[in-house]
């Protein structure tokens, strides 16, 4: 059976930690890589596995890119600390492993929660990640935020889901809230770009009928609404932070 790595990347997770790491003990090898927590995650890590690293943060891609190559086994799965491996998830994981895969790597159906509740439309539904490959063969894109793996060869789809629980509460949203559009705003820098009226009056708009309407947010109820809501607020300050990256560097 080919041998597979679990690489989970954590700060701070003290509140999902455990639950994640008991959905990974059958993996051949655990591996958590942390950026300098202050709370007691590094003490629940260490009730699962003895390979625990420490890398400075500076992007989710860079920090899983920089974790890869230390795994001891040569088929990873990825998964953040706020996800949880289903059984049926690890049954099919562990039929593909059996004998030699026969893709380089395979994207996996994503089940949402948010403030409690599962998020069925949004455009969520339609959510897959490409988290279990060779790790000879994929790498994160250089990118500050909703960086995709790449795998040089073939892919396979999954269909059992990953459970993925994405906000707590509002607090929770918020907090990631300042860290990603700040950096959807650095990769839009970074490649140039210019923020402009329609920027920041029509990009929103779109954002929100593409989610409450075309992709039937609405059936959500009022967590649909909020999130939809929050999800074009968060295209306007993306822009709105490269407005002002854009006008400090003119001045």
């Amino acid at each position: 059976m080919t041998k597979l790595t679990a690489i989970i990347p954590v700060f701070n997770e003290e509140q999902n930690l455990e639950d994640c790491l008991r959905g990974l003990t059958w993996a051949d090898e655990i591996l958590v890589v942390d950026s300098g927590s202050t709370d007691g995650t590094l003490s629940i890590a260490h009730r699962h596995t003895d390979r625990i690293l420490q890398h400075e943060y500076v992007n989710s891609a860079a920090q899983k890119n920089w974790t890869i190559p230390q795994a001891r086994h040569d088929w990873v799965l990825i998964v953040d600390a706020d996800e949880r491996v289903t059984p049926e998830l690890q049954e099919e994981i562990r039929a593909v492993l059996r004998e030699i895969p026969p893709c380089d790597g395979y994207s996996i159906r994503r089940k949402n929660y948010a403030w409690g509740k599962p998020i069925r439309y949004c455009g969520w539904q339609n959510d897959r990640v490409l988290r279990l490959f060779n790790r000879h063969k994929g790498r994160y894109q250089d990118k500050e935020v909703h960086a995709d793996v790449v795998v040089q060869g073939t892919v396979g789809d999954l269909s059992s889901p990953l459970l993925h629980y994405t906000y707590r509460d509002l607090n929770h949203y918020f907090e990631k809230f300042q860290r990603y559009t700040r950096w959807g705003a650095l990769d839009l820098e970074k490649r140039g770009k210019q923020a402009r009226w329609y920027h920041l009056l029509l990009h929103p708009t779109f954002r929100f009928l593409r989610m409450y309407v075309f992709q039937r947010g609405f059936m959500d109820g009022l967590h649909g609404l909020v999130l939809c809501m929050l999800s074009a607020f968060s295209v306007f300050t993306k822009y709105a932070k490269l407005w002002d990256l854009n006008r400090k560097k003119s001045s």
